[in-house]
């Protein structure tokens, strides 16, 4: 299988804060789904000008065959590129990984935190609802970038067939959605557009059309993990913080 690649210059380096075009969508808030290019490709979401929220197996080391390690990338070989259509029109390195001690593979634990290499000044952001539990009967879409065979053609910024979560557990809940091989990471946006879970893992044919059995990582479990990103972002050393890590909530 080929491994995706920045659409961009690795090299390139912005001497002037990072600037949106000033028409991007006919709904700028889209522009805050973002794509993740590591060893796979993936979706994310900005959640602040320097942060963007995927999924921890997005950025879990590969072994042999593909294989998820228990360990994760290098931030310097991710990229997140900005924009929806064919070909990205911007690109941020990444300089930290933060991520919980479990959801290497999916399921509980299954979000990862970028920090970015520089503040995306003027992009719009989603809020994640850290206070709140996921219900079941709430509605919710998922999105992302990736693609299903038999109809979405080339890859391009999507929002999915949700539908009601149906279960609740302690580290994911469940809905019946129409999942993409690259939409994990990607948002599960309720009516409000807050995100209040991030694609995990999903039962997944060939057709985007097809509502199946869908798992998103509860993001209301790891305060302390958004907490630590948010200082490492303005200049904190990881090691200098309280253990953020844990699993157990």
């Amino acid at each position: 299988m080929e491994v995706p690649t920045p659409a961009g210059d690795e090299e390139q380096a912005w001497a002037r804060p990072f600037l949106a075009p000033l028409e991007l969508t006919d709904d700028p808030l889209q522009d805050a789904i973002v794509r993740v290019v590591g060893a796979v490709s993936c979706s994310g979401t900005l959640i602040a000008d320097d942060l963007v929220l995927t999924a921890h197996h997005c950025v879990s080391q590969r072994g042999p065959k593909g294989v998820i390690l228990k360990k994760d990338e290098e931030a310097s070989v991710i990229r997140v590129e900005l924009g929806g259509d064919d070909l990205p029109w911007g690109e941020v390195g990444v300089r930290h990984v933060v991520t919980p001690e479990c959801g290497y593979e999916q399921g509980a634990g299954d979000l990862a935190i970028l920090v970015l290499n520089r503040k995306l000044v003027g992009m719009p952001t989603f809020v994640p609802r850290l206070a709140d539990a996921p219900e079941e009967g709430e509605s919710i879409t998922p999105w992302g970038f990736g693609r299903c065979a038999a109809n979405d053609g080339p890859i391009h910024r999507r929002n999915r067939l949700g539908g009601e979560i149906t279960s609740v557990n302690a580290g994911v809940f469940r809905a019946e959605a129409s999942v993409c091989p690259g939409d994990s990471g990607g948002p599960a946006l309720n009516s409000k557009r807050e995100v209040v879970g991030v694609v995990s893992a999903a039962v997944m044919d060939t057709d985007a059309r097809t509502r199946d059995p869908s798992y998103f990582a509860r993001l209301d479990k790891f305060e302390q993990l958004f907490s630590a990103a948010r200082e490492i972002a303005d200049g904190a050393e990881p090691s200098e913080l309280p253990p953020y890590r844990s699993c157990e909530r």
